[in-house]
């Protein structure tokens, strides 16, 4: 029997119905003063001045100028300047914020702010690379003796989050302190970002979260550069300080999906067997690192997805546009590199004229295979019945049989796809070093406390649960406390499908001891460090061993039909099987599966962002579509129970999963159905019918 067999009624699920959650823009402060951004109209210039009109009292304007200590961000990499100076780098970056008591002042203020600019020459194409990563597998001098090379090139765009609530945050004086409320997926993110900027001590910033509406990686870094501005506006001004964007700013300036272009070449002998394969990503960083480096390595090391080849020779290159930075969302990068090689493998069975699936199981992944950076799938791998319980419930050998058929404009597409969960490589041990702390009083009600975000996906009820059944008592003597950095130690941000692998680990792992050493009537507490599987050795010089400490498999099979007229393709059925271990709740779970494959095949064939000239053409949902209800069929899933030897009660990650095997489901699908290649996405009815009125 299952060790959660049912599923219980979210935490938060009564005050979202009923309205009752309080997010950032609930909270009223009556004295509290607006931040309007004063953006770049440039791509590419030198900041020669700023001209600022006479304010009236108690409005003010804040630049580079009012920095306390460093004009950085303080993300993965310190590139990205809190305000831009002396030089500005895309379209929409601060160059200054007008602040005052009165939004529709600021707002017309902010428009009678000119920035003084000497052009310099923008570059909106990937040619300029500030990362490279390369690694490689097996004797790659092989290649040369290759009877036969066949090479592909792929392409995915950029993707907005679209998450219900917009970036928003409120900043106050508080006991000599900065608190912070935000919508943010990292609150130790953004206390490091205040800290940095304005050069104080750990103490003195408080950082609490409220409900938050929704993330997906758009609110793990860009919060920081938020309140690294506010924080130097507030040294200055001493008041409350608001700062909420509207759709529009949101999608026109915020961080995106990385574009990407995939290069992949396999190398056959005479018998044509793989002898191996050479892949290069590139990704499109706009114009700061700042998360790019660790996007593309995640990209590269999925790059081989659910497959083993004997040699590997694997690089990667971030470029620097004159864009919007992208940055962190959904998969990490692994979804733009698996897209490309699920394709690939594909297109590389009819040039050696074989059947699709018998190549892609000839070198299907098993456990104790060599990972493409040299590691050991060290865990029992189910691929084989996921792909089964796939193909039943899609009656997928039928169909594809059937599509084949000249002139049926329809097609069914089976992806296979891995990802791996937490940080890589010893980055759990070495850089995050999550603590959780969980605190007994005299009465018995227990609190932990993480740095875990609820955004939506259900933080605050599995991990909650994780607690109460380890301690065995009943759920209103357990209290999961919201992130507060007064009271809450490091667990890490709420990215890369760590919470569950790794702090749900932890959570447990605590709640094990505090039942050890119980005592009735006595206040305790212990903290619970993070201490990763001694197996994983990790080189991030070279990318080489064990790039996580566990993996999590799934299989995607949507059918599409497309419109001869309008060339509009429709999803007709999904149906999705996933290995996460053990599901803590299915039901909680199975909404992130619908949700997460949602958003993919948004991304897919719908989500169309083009950036013109720096700037993007789609700014508001009236010009960037995503899908609703009434583009998609219901989705029927299955989670097979695989239970992971290191996850709290055997659970691996879910989160990323969810998204990563859409795209190329659906992209295989769309090829059988017009009987043409594909290496593009979104593939709208512009491409669509492109392809169709193209012969091969």
């Amino acid at each position: 029997m299952k060790k959660f067999d049912t599923s219980v009624t979210k935490v938060d699920n009564e005050e979202k119905m009923a309205g009752l959650a309080i997010f950032t823009g609930d909270i009223r402060m009556d004295n509290a003063y607006f931040a309007i951004n004063v953006r770049s109209e440039k791509a590419h210039a030198k900041l020669k001045g700023i001209e600022v009109p006479k304010l009236p009292k108690n409005y003010y304007f804040i630049s580079a100028k009012d920095i306390v200590k460093e004009n950085v961000v303080n993300i993965i990499a310190s590139d990205w300047p809190v305000f831009a100076d002396k030089k500005v780098n895309y379209i929409g970056e601060t160059i200054g914020l007008i602040i005052g008591p009165d939004k529709e002042k600021c707002i017309d203020l902010s428009k009678q702010v000119k920035g003084i600019y000497e052009d310099l020459e923008p570059v909106f194409d990937m040619r300029n690379s500030y990362v490279h990563k390369e690694f490689t597998k097996g004797d790659v001098s092989l290649f040369k003796d290759a009877a036969k090379v066949f090479s592909e090139e792929f392409t995915t765009g950029y993707q907005e989050q679209i998450y219900l609530e917009p970036q928003a945050m409120l900043m106050y004086l508080e006991n000599d302190q900065i608190v912070v409320k935000a919508s943010m997926q990292c609150p130790f993110y953004i206390h490091k970002a205040i800290c940095r900027t304005l050069g104080v001590t750990e103490d003195k910033v408080r950082v609490i979260q409220p409900a938050v509406g929704g993330a997906f990686g758009g609110k793990e870094h860009y919060p920081s550069l938020m309140a690294a501005q506010l924080a130097t506006a507030i040294v200055k001004i001493k008041k409350p300080i608001k700062m909420f964007f509207d759709r529009r700013e949101d999608i026109t300036y915020t961080t995106k999906r990385h574009p990407s272009k995939t290069e992949i070449s396999a190398y056959m002998d005479k018998k044509d067997n793989i002898i191996g394969v050479k892949i290069h990503v590139g990704i499109d960083g706009g114009a700061y690192i700042g998360c790019s480096m660790v996007v593309l390595s995640r990209a590269l090391i999925a790059a081989t997805n659910t497959y083993t080849f004997p040699n590997v020779a694997i690089s990667g290159d971030a470029y620097c546009t004159n864009k919007v930075p992208s940055a962190a969302f959904r998969g990490f990068g692994s979804p733009q590199s698996i897209f490309a090689m699920e394709l690939f493998i594909n297109h590389l069975a009819d040039y050696l004229k074989v059947d699709r699936m018998a190549l892609r199981m000839k070198y299907l992944v098993k456990t104790n295979d060599v990972t493409s950076t040299s590691g050991i799938f060290r865990d029992p791998i189910i691929l084989e019945p996921l792909i089964e319980k796939a193909m039943e419930m899609s009656d997928y050998k039928r169909k594809v049989k059937l599509y084949s058929k000249p002139g049926s404009l329809r097609g069914i597409g089976l992806s296979m796809f891995l990802h791996g969960c937490g940080f890589t490589g010893s980055g759990e041990s070495d850089l995050i070093k999550a603590k959780l702390r969980i605190k007994k009083d005299k009465n018995g009600i227990v609190t932990f406390y993480t740095s875990q975000v609820d955004f939506g996906q259900g933080n605050r009820t599995t991990l909650k649960r994780i607690v109460v059944d380890t301690l065995g008592i009943p759920e209103d003597h357990v209290i999961y406390g919201a992130p507060d950095t007064n009271e809450t130690l490091s667990t890490g941000p709420t990215a890369a499908s760590r919470t569950i692998i790794i702090v749900g680990g932890l959570a447990a792992k605590a709640a094990q001891h505090l039942k050890a050493i119980w005592k009735d009537g006595e206040e305790q507490e212990i903290v619970e460090p993070y201490v990763g599987p001694s197996y994983i050795k990790w080189d991030e010089a070279t990318m080489q061993g064990d790039a996580y400490p566990g993996y999590a498999w799934g299989v995607n099979v949507v059918e599409v039909s497309v419109n001869p007229i309008t060339y509009e393709a429709t999803v007709e059925g999904c149906w999705s099987t996933y290995d996460v271990g053990h599901a803590i709740d299915e039901r909680i779970l199975l909404g992130q599966a619908d949700g997460g494959l949602a958003q993919a095949l948004g991304w897919a064939y719908l989500e169309k962002e083009v950036a013109e000239d720096g700037m993007f053409k789609q700014k508001a949902l009236a010009d960037y579509a995503i899908p609703t209800s009434m583009d998609l069929p219901p989705m029927e899933t299955e989670i097979i129970d695989n239970p992971f030897k290191y996850g709290a009660f055997g659970a691996k990650g879910a989160g990323e999963l969810t998204f990563v095997g859409g795209a190329p489901a659906f992209a295989l699908a769309l090829e059988q159905a017009i009987k043409h290649k594909v290496h593009n996405i979104p593939a709208t009815p512009e491409y669509i019918m492109e392809l169709m009125n193209h012969e091969d």
